[in-house]
């Protein structure tokens, strides 16, 4: 039984009752092609964090979608500083969850996958560590790796000067990731913007104003504007969970 705050759809057709967990999964759902879905908290006015961390924007709703989010993918990718400044675990689910992902023909977790230019990573992070399958890092040609971190994980070097993105996501198609999900942090985002990669952007608006300071969920170099169409529009006491995607 689905708990917690109540989630209704207001858009494209309202919905008279709350979604439980089986209507926010069909919702969402999987793609029938390779997919790149980005997922972001922010303010009213753009902000990225609350006093430095994404945690004081979250709620109960965007944890629940959240949740799912990565019960629906293969792999889920987040930039190094993310991982660090965030402290990051190892990817683990729900019971239900895992049994969600078995009856669809899934690994019973998905993958974590870290993009590190650097290579500046801690094998003994719990996210290393603990993690229930072998995490992939994506690197440059020349990073050198610290002791340990190939015992922990698979280094996947694509790009010279920088990661290249676009062969990085192709190299994890190749090992069967087709539906990714990435959970920043915003210059990742910004660069997956940038290289065309990105196929969809669920976003969770916080009722909250945090001034100026706080960074916003995108950042890098500019990029052309591209059309994202609007999805669907779900509420949770005065929280909003935007979903827009490509055609």
């Amino acid at each position: 039984m689905t708990v917690g705050t109540p989630i209704s759809r207001l858009w494209p057709a309202a919905a008279p009752e709350p979604l439980d967990d089986a209507a926010l999964t069909a919702l969402y759902g999987r793609a029938d092609r390779p997919h790149l879905r980005v997922n972001f908290v922010t303010s009213v006015d753009g902000a990225v964090a609350v006093d430095g961390y994404s945690a004081g924007l979250s709620g109960q709703s965007d944890k629940r979608v959240f949740g799912l989010l990565r019960m629906l993918c293969d792999a889920l990718v987040v930039a190094a500083g993310t991982l660090r400044h965030e402290g990051y675990r190892a990817v683990r689910l729900s019971p239900e969850r895992r049994a969600w992902r078995r009856r669809n023909g899934l690994a019973e977790y998905p993958t974590l996958v870290v993009v590190s230019g650097s290579l500046r990573l801690d094998p003994t992070l719990a996210a290393f560590a603990d993690a229930p399958v072998r995490p992939v890092v994506l690197t440059r040609a020349d990073a050198v790796a610290p002791p340990g971190l190939a015992e922990v994980a698979d280094l996947v070097r694509c790009g010279t000067d920088r990661v290249d993105l676009a062969a990085g996501l192709a190299e994890l198609r190749r090992r069967g990731y087709d539906q990714l999900l990435c959970e920043g942090g915003p210059r990742l985002f910004g660069a997956l913007t940038a290289a065309d990669l990105v196929d969809e952007v669920c976003l969770t608006v916080a009722p909250l104003l945090t001034g100026a300071g706080p960074g916003r969920i995108t950042a890098g170099e500019p990029s052309p504007v591209r059309h994202l169409p609007l999805r669907h529009v779900l509420a949770a006491d005065g929280v909003l969970l935007l979903r827009y995607a490509r055609d």
